[in-house]
């Protein structure tokens, strides 16, 4: 594993200073259970908000399972709780459940179960990640053909409806329809316990499970910001996981696991507020960024950088982009020329940033500040929670807003630009800041195309949102570092970022 060179007189002060930060953490008690430290605190542990790579590594297959999964490793759909699936015309697919299984409070998991979970999390009046996210643009209509047979109809051709269930948790039908629960019930091989705000979240292993049983019979989850005290929570046996680390803190080949991580990094631009509604001012943004004298610093030397918001193993990928260079002097000219149009370069524009959305993110926030009021720009750095960070990057917009470039990462490993494009830049997407008729168009017709043609109008989307409309300040595709304690065996891969499944640990 590549590792960056830090002084090290400065990290033994700080591991020094660590030594009372860590005192007073939930430990791990007994042999069968398990601490995982994580970099932030859960705001919500609904379900329906899985895809939030926070709230997924608690909740998603280990208290709430999908009808499908989507191996990380190739992108191949395999049975969880349906076992078989079939199309019945352009509009509709049939799923066969699995049979014997109950939820956490007894209740029976069948159809109609099915059917309740699929309506909650598609109600509009329930803000749910995993709708706005995966199925913004598709009405569903579940019903029960029977007890094991579940139909899905669709509004409009959906070739890979299965592999988009396995996005989709299901929950007991006694969960509260249209308000967020505290209490998370599911089929997964873990149920919720208790979460102490501020504290710990708990998990106990389900000795009802369908499938095998586990060896962790219990999880307690809890969270430091600091990387540094992550990683030295684990070293002295205070944690066993360390979900994710900082380059810097990967110092220990025994402990330290890299891995693709799937996440794209970005700044995303909010194209409708003056000056950025300006394309010369979102190329000056774009040029001013010195990716090279970030990566291998701030960043892992082993980050890739980005042209677009997905990975090149994902279907639709455009391999034809090019990294945008690095030009000053080429920004600085592009913003004196929007100037004396007429554009007010001038507005204070906001560059707004998540706290621990990824190791090192005030950093890397703090560079580009330096880099944009270089070439002329007004910009003011703001941190935020992720609780505060999200009301802003997801619609409804505040009307009096001013202009924003925020900071974000995507993670996409289920293999299909489908999971990406919709959401992130139709018109009506969730988290759009951009309105484009003949973009919409090629998003639509992407969607409901199969094969080739399906590839094809991915990678013009993927074109014409990078080269034409200019709609992020693309990073770099990311890579995770997990540590892992010295009496447990966990290999971290693709999915570690937004998944972090307790029965693929193991006791040494």
């Amino acid at each position: 594993m590549n590792r960056l060179r830090w002084d090290i007189l400065g990290a033994v002060s700080m591991i020094a200073v660590l030594g009372g930060a860590v005192s007073g953490t939930a430990t791990a008690d007994g042999h069968t259970a398990v601490t995982i430290v994580l970099s932030e605190e859960l705001d919500l542990v609904d379900p329906c908000q899985a895809s939030r790579s926070n709230i997924g590594r608690v909740v998603k297959q280990n208290i709430s399972e999908t009808l499908t999964e989507i191996d990380p490793k190739d992108g191949s759909i395999t049975p969880r709780l349906a076992t078989d699936w079939q199309q019945v015309d352009d509009l509709t697919w049939r799923f066969t459940l699995r049979e014997g299984v109950t939820f956490h409070d007894g209740a029976a998991f069948n159809a109609e179960a099915a059917v309740y979970a699929i309506n909650r999390t598609m109600d509009e009046t329930l803000d749910c990640e995993v709708r706005t996210k995966f199925f913004g643009n598709i009405a569903l209509d579940a019903k029960a053909v029977d007890d094991l047979m579940l139909e899905i109809k669709t509004d409009s051709p959906v070739p890979i409806l299965p592999t988009m269930m396995g996005t989709f948790t299901i929950v007991s039908p006694n969960t509260v329809m249209g308000e967020h629960t505290r209490d998370p019930i599911g089929t997964g091989p873990y149920m919720f316990e208790s979460w102490s705000p501020g504290e710990n979240i708990v998990t106990v292993r389900n000795p009802d499970y369908w499938g095998d049983q586990p060896e962790v019979e219990k999880a307690t989850y809890v969270w430091r910001s600091e990387s540094a005290v992550r990683a030295a929570m684990v070293q002295t046996g205070e944690a066993d996981i360390a979900a994710n680390i900082a380059v810097q803190d990967a110092t220990d080949p025994e402990m330290d696991f890299s891995y693709p991580n799937s996440e794209t990094s970005r700044l995303r631009i909010d194209t409708t507020r003056a000056p950025l509604d300006d394309v010369r001012v979102r190329k000056a943004l774009n040029l001013a960024f010195d990716r090279a004298a970030v990566q291998g610093t701030i960043f892992s030397p082993d980050v890739i950088p980005a042209t677009q918001l997905v990975v090149p193993s994902i279907n639709g990928h455009n391999p034809d982009l090019k990294v945008w260079s690095h030009d000053a002097a080429e920004a600085k000219r592009l913003i004196d020329e929007a100037r004396a149009d007429g554009v007010p370069v001038d507005n204070e524009i906001t560059l707004l940033g998540r706290i621990n959305i990824y190791p090192n993110a005030t950093e890397i926030m703090e560079v580009l500040l330096a880099m944009y009021q270089e070439v002329g720009l007004n910009v003011k750095l703001q941190m935020m929670e992720v609780a505060e960070w999200v009301d802003i990057l997801t619609k409804p917009y505040a009307e009096d807003r001013g202009p924003v470039v925020q900071q974000s990462q995507h993670d996409n490993n289920n293999g299909d630009a489908v999971f990406t494009v919709y959401n992130k830049y139709h018109s009506e997407g969730a988290q759009s800041t951009i309105g484009d008729p003949a973009l919409d168009d090629i998003i639509t017709r992407a969607g409901e195309a199969s094969g080739e043609e399906r590839q094809k109008l991915f990678q013009d989307a993927f074109r014409i949102i990078n080269d034409e409309i200019i709609a992020d300040v693309p990073m770099f595709h990311m890579v995770g570092y997990t540590r892992v304690g010295s009496r447990v065996s966990f290999q971290p891969d693709i999915s570690t970022n937004s998944e972090l499944h307790l029965a693929k640990i193991s006791f040494k």
